[in-house]
């Protein structure tokens, strides 16, 4: 199976954290074969005024990446899930099968980067908390990765992100009430109704479709979706997405 990566940033203690992890292995979990968590942290040598690696050093970083892979491989010990980068260091993360060869594979993947310190250690997680808390993102960090994809395509594309355009939006909800409620809410917030859609076999929930004028730049439809996903809780509803036509002036 190929494997399927995300990447996306967010606060961890206050401090700014760039999060990448495997999301394919989200789909079972948990993995009750691998219950220990694994993890290797290492300080940063030239790291960016914010923590995070510089391009100075993204080279030799993803060597080390490689290197702790082919020894995980070569003992047969687990499965890569995750790096987080943050205060300057960074944090790669392993299930495991088992602990007692964790540090046999860990210093035969860093005795090639002598010029490093490095801290590792292993404990049991068979809920895999660490991956689920730590590194899976949250409704809303999930939503702007989504947003983020999406304005990369139609920057890819020739759109300038900048311009304002229609913008359409899905909610779904329980009921025709909830969603009678949310209508008047994005009435008043200046956004249009496009048409309403009733339960079916396919989706057995009241849908509404809505637009407003507003530009698809990143932090500006951050802002916008993560405000409609706030006040979508308050209508036991979910925030289905959003689309818009590319616009290349």
């Amino acid at each position: 199976m190929q494997e399927y990566w995300e990447v996306y940033m967010k606060p961890i203690e206050g401090s700014v954290a760039m999060v990448s992890f495997n999301a394919t292995v989200s789909e079972e979990l948990p993995d009750i074969s691998l219950g220990y968590v694994g993890f290797v942290k290492v300080p940063l040598h030239y790291p960016t005024d914010d923590g995070l690696i510089s391009a100075e050093e993204e080279d030799v970083v993803g060597f080390m990446e490689d290197s702790l892979e082919m020894e995980s491989l070569r003992y047969r010990i687990g499965s890569y899930v995750g790096r987080i980068v943050t205060k300057s260091e960074i944090n790669f993360i392993y299930y495991l099968k088992y602990e007692f060869e964790w540090s046999d594979t860990v210093n035969a993947a860093m005795k090639k980067f002598d010029e490093y310190t490095f801290e590792m250690g292993s404990r049991a997680d068979f809920e895999w908390e660490v991956y689920q808390k730590l590194l899976y993102p949250t409704a809303k960090e999930w939503q702007i990765i989504q947003n983020h994809h999406t304005c990369d395509q139609l920057k890819e594309a020739g759109d300038n992100l900048r311009l304002e355009r229609a913008i359409e939006h899905k909610m779904f909800f329980e009921n025709r009430e909830d969603r009678s409620q949310f209508t008047k809410y994005i009435l008043n917030e200046g956004f249009n109704i496009q048409k309403e859609m009733e339960p079916s076999d396919d989706v057995p929930l009241h849908g509404l479709q809505f637009y407003r004028v507003d530009r698809p730049h990143y932090y500006e439809i951050d802002a916008l979706t993560l405000s409609l996903i706030e006040e979508s809780r308050k209508y036991n509803a979910q925030y289905d997405g959003w689309e818009t036509s590319l616009v290349k002036m």
